[in-house]
């Protein structure tokens, strides 16, 4: 999943984005509300964390714009302040969360799993497509019995296919879903993981359940 920190404490942004990107999700950064804007209108993201006191444009103001804009992306406001009237004003903006400074950084990754999980989800964060179930907390796969082990970028793509199953994905859409704008690889990156995915999940099995495309991309479904 690819997620932008809006903070501009420089310290705390180059935190938030290490330890995101530990737990495996896409991460860019910017440093105030003006470049944020600029990188949503470049990119979708699943989810935006963002602090509200910033220079140029503070993050209220930037969240007004978005949904004013109709972009429902995900937020989760920061900030220093702590009064009841400053919650409200950020939930009525559109976020769907708020943390208070100082925090811990468990408790953001927790609220941030809560904030990119979908209405249709369980509640236990278990994603199913078959018999295939991806927890997400513990970032275990299971195919019926059988435990899969993948890679952090294995886990990434397979989430975000299933999260989005029965649809059909185009490598460029992918991409930009897994991997922020340092990343410089090849044309056919998508296409090794579904490989790897695939010889994983998929070999041995009497129902596939990633399909391609011709032309368009990949699919995982339940076949009939």
């Amino acid at each position: 999943m690819r997620l932008l920190v809006v903070e501009d404490e420089k310290e705390l942004n180059r935190l938030l984005v290490t330890r995101l990107k530990a737990e495996h999700y896409s991460v860019d950064a910017c440093f105030n509300g003006k470049e944020a804007l600029e990188y949503l209108e470049m990119a979708e993201y699943d989810g935006i964390i963002l602090d509200i006191m910033m220079p140029v444009m503070d993050g209220l103001t930037v969240l007004k714009k978005l949904r004013a804009g109709g972009n429902t992306v995900p937020v989760l406001l920061l900030t220093a302040k702590d009064s009841i009237e400053d919650r409200v004003k950020g939930l009525d903006a559109g976020a769907g969360d708020y943390l208070v400074k100082p925090f811990a950084m468990e408790e953001l990754l927790a609220r941030v799993r809560v904030l990119l999980r979908r209405p249709e989800q369980v509640p236990d964060s278990r994603l199913r497509v078959g018999d295939l179930e991806l927890r997400l907390d513990s970032h275990q796969v299971f195919r019926g019995d059988r435990e899969v082990r993948l890679s952090g970028k294995e886990f990434a793509l397979l989430r975000y296919m299933v999260q989005n199953k029965g649809i059909v994905l185009s490598r460029e859409k992918m991409e930009q879903h897994l991997w922020n704008y340092d990343y410089e690889g090849g044309s056919n990156v998508i296409d090794v993981y579904i490989r790897h995915l695939r010889k994983k999940l998929d070999d041995g099995e009497e129902k596939k359940l990633i399909h391609t495309v011709r032309g368009a991309g990949y699919v995982i479904k339940e076949e009939p």
